[in-house]
Order: structure tokens, then sequence, then C-alpha cells
């Protein structure tokens, strides 16, 4: 395949919402234009199916690094979706029912041959928080239940823990609970739906405080540097969402060990690009959706994260081909 060649389709939340300075899906749209790749847009509601094929209503784009205009959209057109070589898959959470259907769609259309980042069976399969269970050699202490009463005793032997949705995004909906705290019923209550939504539980870990990390993978293999998310003063959550500031540092040798673990089974899974929450020495989270954190990294370090999904994504074609 010609590399100029190469048809490149996004689904994504509205382009014109986005933050310019920070936005990973940006990165990567500019990277594949430098690269001489044609470039599509799509949300959700433009793909859908019709006697067993999948069809998109997508509108060629250009994108510039500019805050004041950063997209330029042209005609829609209607064409099967499998027309596109590559659809990168860059909704936002809420991982809800909608989000589900749209993974179905992409999987028919790479059935018909169309290369989708990251696979739509492993979006479903890999839970941004149950996902860590295949690797509990790189966890902190853990507990997957709906059961108020066995949380509580969780927390009687952690001491003090972190409880949060599985479904949740940016630090929302999460609470640190300790022993003696009176909101804790109310809290559990709250978070459980009464015993009838599964939570996650987890030993709190007070290396927060130096650092929530974000760690980038592409196809298995680290970017070099993390994005350590420092939170607020009298905050709980390092989220940037929330307010906490990034830093940048290189990866530690426990964090390229964690990686090494993780690879693997991304590889595997077709999850090409990745985040890893880790906080001191440990895993807590695997970011398959749309993880962020590209521009401020390529910020800090010179780097062009957006250029080397491209490239991963080149190959991968080629190999296809």
């Amino acid at each position: 395949m010609n590399g100029t060649d190469i048809r490149l389709g996004v689904v994504m939340d509205p382009i014109a919402g986005i933050q310019v300075k920070k936005d990973s899906t940006l990165a990567m749209l500019l990277a594949a234009q430098s690269r001489g790749w044609h470039l599509h847009y799509l949300e959700q509601g433009d793909l859908w199916l019709e006697d067993g094929r999948v069809l998109a209503s997508s509108r060629p784009v250009a994108v510039r690094d500019d805050p004041m205009h950063w997209y330029e959209l042209d005609e829609a057109g209607t064409h099967p979706l499998a027309d596109l070589d590559v659809i990168l898959m860059r909704k936002d959470p809420p991982f809800d029912m909608e989000y589900i259907y749209t993974t179905y769609l992409l999987e028919l259309a790479m059935a018909e041959g169309c290369h989708v980042v990251n696979h739509p069976a492993s979006l479903r399969d890999a839970n941004e928080k149950l996902f860590t269970a295949w690797f509990p050699q790189c966890c902190p202490p853990t507990l997957v239940s709906r059961d108020p009463g066995r949380i509580r005793e969780f927390m009687a032997h952690q001491g003090d823990i972190v409880v949060k949705p599985l479904d949740g995004m940016g630090g929302v909906s999460v609470f640190r609970l300790t022993p003696g705290d009176s909101n804790t019923g109310v809290i559990l209550e709250t978070m459980t739906q009464r015993g009838t939504r599964t939570v996650m539980a987890q030993r709190f870990l007070p290396e927060y405080r130096q650092g929530d990390k974000r760690i980038l993978l592409i196809d298995g293999e680290p970017v070099p540097y993390a994005l350590a998310r420092i939170p607020a003063e009298g905050e709980n959550r390092a989220n940037l969402a929330v307010g906490g500031r990034g830093e940048g540092l290189a990866l530690s040798d426990r964090d390229q060990w964690i990686c090494q673990q993780v690879g693997p089974r991304l590889r595997e899974k077709g999850l090409t690009f990745v985040g890893l929450d880790v906080i001191g020495d440990y895993l807590t989270e695997i970011n398959v959706t749309s993880p962020t954190c590209i521009r401020e990294l390529d910020t800090l370090f010179g780097l062009d994260i957006g250029d080397q999904l491209m490239g991963a994504i080149a190959r991968k074609l080629e190999a296809e081909a």
C-alpha cells in the first residue's frame, strides 16, 4: 500500500469542542496528515448498518495546530465504512450501550478488511479498571464487589482504601474511605446502589502525592517518559480533569517491568494505543478507550508520539496487505 494513499477515519466526540493544547486525538490526526494520509471525520451517529453492511457518512477533514482554527470539514459523503483503510476509535466514555453498539459496527467493518485502533472486541473485553486483574503481580490489594459488607471487611484489613466505579473516567466518583469514617455507609450505599452495582476497592496508595503516572504504550512498547499527574492541594485525585498538574519524568525500572508484564497481552488483543496508570510501584488502571497525554509528553520531551503511533499502524497495514 502506498503510504500517501491511506484513508484514515476517526470516530470521536465533536471536533469543535476539543482543547487544542491537550487533545491527543488532534495530535494523531496532525501526524497522519503530515504523512499525506487522507483524513475522514465521523461521530457515532454517522455509522449505521443496512442489509448486513456497515455504512458511514464521513466528512473529509483538514487539521491545524492552531487554537483559533484547528479544523476544516468538507462535504459529507456516504460509503461503506470498510472503504477506509484504518479507523481510530477515539470516542470518550461513558462506556454505555451506545458505545458497545458502535464497537459491533466497527467489528463488522474489520471483517471486511478495515483496520481499527483499538480492536473493537478488546474495547468491550478490557474494562479499564477490571483488566488490571489479569496482572495481579503488578497491582495493589484490590477487591471488586457489589457487597457493602465485603467492602467494609476489605477496609478493615487494609485500613485506608479508595472506592471507584468500574465505568468512570477523569476521577469522577472516586472516594477515599478509612475505618471510622461516618460517611462510609452512605458512600457505599450510593456507590453500590444498595448492593446492585459492582465497584472496585483498592488499598490507598499515599505515593499518589508524588504523582499518578500515565505511561503510554504503542503496540505494547512504552514511550520512555511518563506524565506524573500531581494532585492539587487538598485533593485526593490527581486527574488533570480535576485540577491536577502534569510533570514529566523518565520511566523507572519498576515502570518498565510493569510494561513488560502488560505489553504482550496488549499486542495479543489488538490494543495498539494504551495508557497505563501507575501510582508508586503499582498498576491501578489500563486505559484503552481514548488514552490521553500525548501533547503534554510531546511538549515536555520533544517527542512526536502521534507519528510513532502512525508508524505502528502503517506497519500493521503493510503486514495485512
